[in-house]
């Protein structure tokens, strides 16, 4: 399994930095590779990537979600991943914005990759362009503030 935590402080209110993270069928406006995202209920949702030319389709359920603490996801099937970000108050206007992801890299190619530090790289620049994109708005897109409690053993 490969593993990624990548941190961006952005220059807006946890409340804000939280309600745009909710809108996950804006990702493709800052994660390179990441083609679509449909919201398909609360807690479902179906993604569609393209990452050096592979193109790969699964849902991603969500786990987890405290408004303006964290959102933590597991695929269902197909691309094997897990992951949590976290919203962190640094201040009144200030968000420190923190990914964990865990990941199963598919064959010599991505698991080359992920060893090089690609996945690094790349959700380093995601969070970067999460950073941007929330930062020149000043205001999220949408919000979900309903709470998915986290499933007990």
């Amino acid at each position: 399994m490969g593993a990624v935590t990548e941190s961006v402080d952005v220059a807006v209110p946890v409340r804000t930095a939280y309600d745009q993270w909710t809108q996950f069928e804006e990702f493709p406006q800052f994660m390179s590779g990441v083609q679509e995202v449909r919201q398909i209920s609360d807690t479902m949702t179906h993604w569609t990537v393209d990452i050096a030319g592979v193109k790969r389709e699964f849902d991603a359920q969500i786990t987890e979600q405290l408004p303006d603490e964290r959102v933590a996801w597991t695929s269902t099937g197909g691309t094997k991943q897990a992951g949590v970000v976290t919203f962190h108050r640094l201040d009144e206007q200030h968000t420190r914005v923190t990914l964990q992801m865990e990941f199963e890299p598919h064959g010599v190619a991505e698991q080359a990759g992920d060893k090089l530090g690609v996945v690094d790289r790349t959700t380093k620049g995601d969070l970067k362009r999460f950073k941007e994109f929330i930062e020149s708005r000043g205001a999220e897109t949408g919000a979900w503030r309903g709470q998915v409690d986290r499933p007990q053993p």
